[in-house]
């Protein structure tokens, strides 16, 4: 079940944009389920267009959250301010074991019956815009505590400066 659930049923599209904001308890789901220190803001304004059976949804998803430093491991402010372009789909039968995507399914999200959850793709729309290797301010620092060097130092061409030296 979807922290940020918002039911739509398909035959009856709202008309105009659908506002979605996350209560506390719900922002506090998203930060366990995403591994956040913590969702101080979400929400989301969406217009949904019928498209026979699909139905299109565009708006703009926006977020506060805090996340660790995947260096240093502090509290790390992030504001998220992303374009929300999907596409709700009748779910197909796979016919095949490997199956191409064209450029314009790539945002496409199945559904079964009549009803999607649009504040579940909401939610994973806002998992997508996280950095999963956000850095900050002392993440410098952290690595030489730790005894890290720098990319020049490790990285991949760091072996072929060595063979270079005298």
């Amino acid at each position: 079940m979807s922290e940020l659930r918002f039911l739509v049923d398909r035959r009856r599209v709202p008309q105009g944009p659908v506002k979605l904001t996350a209560d506390a308890e719900q922002r506090a789901a998203l930060a366990r389920r995403f591994g956040l220190v913590a969702v101080s803001s979400l929400s989301a304004e969406v217009t949904l267009e019928d498209d026979g059976k699909a139905v299109a949804a565009n708006g703009r998803l926006k977020a506060a959250i805090v996340q660790s430093c995947a260096v240093s491991g502090e509290d790390l402010p992030v504001t998220i301010d992303e374009p929300l372009a999907l596409r709700f789909v009748p779910e197909q039968p796979v016919k095949a074991e490997e199956v191409e995507l064209e450029p314009g399914e790539l945002d496409e999200i199945e559904f079964a019956g009549d009803v999607f959850d649009l504040g579940e793709a909401v939610a994973q729309s806002l998992a997508l815009a996280i950095d999963p290797y956000a850095v900050g301010p002392e993440a410098e620092r952290a690595r030489k505590e730790a005894g890290l060097a720098d990319e020049a130092a490790s990285g991949p061409f760091a072996a072929l400066a060595a063979l270079k030296k005298p």
